[in-house]
């Protein structure tokens, strides 16, 4: 039975719990978070001396994962067993036998982590009609905002649409450095507050003015003075804003600039679905610059991102061993005239 990550959270809260967990995937957080659930929430202090096990995929074999698996509980209603780093065991797949039969009194949860497993095996097809399979996905960039309010709205902390685009924008989708970063956030503010790009800046270090969303904003509106200003702080800050990056947030920025223009007659939601926006609110700042960057202009800005992201790399057009700064501001220069 596959379940969303919510619908998991909802069943321990109201300790309707299952014999079989079988947790797999690219992103890692949500594995991380299901477990210490687990780990945490289902037995006391007191019966987990007993009744709780944890194991680790290259340390163990089917062997000793079922005979810690087949044991009753002591003085508990159950008994817990994790294998973390499942993704490490090499008998995993002879667990088949025990996950066709499970014992009620026990969670067994496997935690194979880095990569979607494949059910075509036996084992795995004895998952899917046991066990409660859970597929934990990597986030779209345009669902991290989203992602980070609500994380944030359960400490009690609210934050502007504009900064939860800053934070994603700089900080990538891994949920787990995210997660690091918002903790810094939950720990210095207090409940109530509205994190703002400015606090941003003072919490973790991400410009509220020199950053990629800015530059971005300063390039649609063609900018040129607040643009030059932006790309020499990031010249002299190269290690906060590492050329890669900065060219593969405006290689997404262009990209959907050029997407706009052939879906721009389209009605808005469906325009939005398409651009992967949140809101009308960032689909103003798309308009805008479509009036500037037509479908010509579009496609030689694209072509100079292209090219140098190769330079960068030392890869054709004449890489001429220019530091990353200078060729920063070359390519700005080009995105511009």
């Amino acid at each position: 039975m596959s379940i969303s990550f919510n619908e998991l959270k909802s069943d321990f809260k109201k300790k309707n719990y299952q014999a079989v967990y079988f947790l797999h995937g690219l992103e890692n957080y949500f594995i991380d978070e299901i477990t210490q659930i687990i780990e945490k929430n289902v037995l006391s202090e007191s019966e987990k001396a007993f009744n709780q096990t944890i194991l680790y995929g290259k340390e163990v074999d089917h062997l000793a994962v079922v005979d810690s698996a087949r044991r009753y509980p002591m003085m508990a209603s159950h008994q817990v067993v994790i294998i973390k780093e499942a993704q490490e065991m090499k008998s995993l797949k002879e667990l088949k036998t025990y996950i066709e039969k499970p014992l009620d009194s026990t969670i067994l949860a496997i935690c194979y982590k880095h990569k979607k497993f494949n059910f075509n095996s036996a084992f795995g097809k004895a998952l899917k009609a046991n066990a409660v399979v859970f597929h934990s996905k990597p986030l779209y960039d345009n669902q991290i905002p989203d992602w980070i309010q609500s994380w944030l709205k359960v400490r009690k902390l609210s934050i502007s649409p504009e900064a939860a685009v800053l934070l994603g924008e700089y900080l990538g989708t891994e949920l787990s450095k995210l997660n690091n970063e918002l903790e810094k956030l939950a720990l210095n503010l207090p409940q109530g507050t509205e994190v703002t790009a400015k606090l941003i800046e003072e919490n973790i270090g991400i410009s509220k003015d020199y950053n990629v969303f800015e530059l971005q904003r300063a390039l649609g509106q063609r900018d040129i003075l607040k643009a030059n200003r932006i790309v020499r702080y990031f010249a002299s800050n190269p290690k906060k804003n590492p050329l890669p990056v900065v060219i593969g947030s405006l290689y997404n920025y262009f990209s959907k600039i050029y997407m706009y223009h052939y879906a721009k007659n389209l009605p808005e939601k469906e325009l939005l679905s398409i651009l992967q926006l949140r809101s009308a609110y960032f689909l103003k700042e798309y308009r805008a610059s479509a009036r500037f960057y037509n479908i010509n202009r579009i496609k030689k800005a694209i072509s100079t991102l292209r090219a140098f992201d190769l330079k960068s790399k030392g890869v054709e057009y004449n890489n001429t061993g220019k530091p990353d700064g200078e060729l920063l501001k070359e390519m700005v220069w080009h995105l511009l005239h």
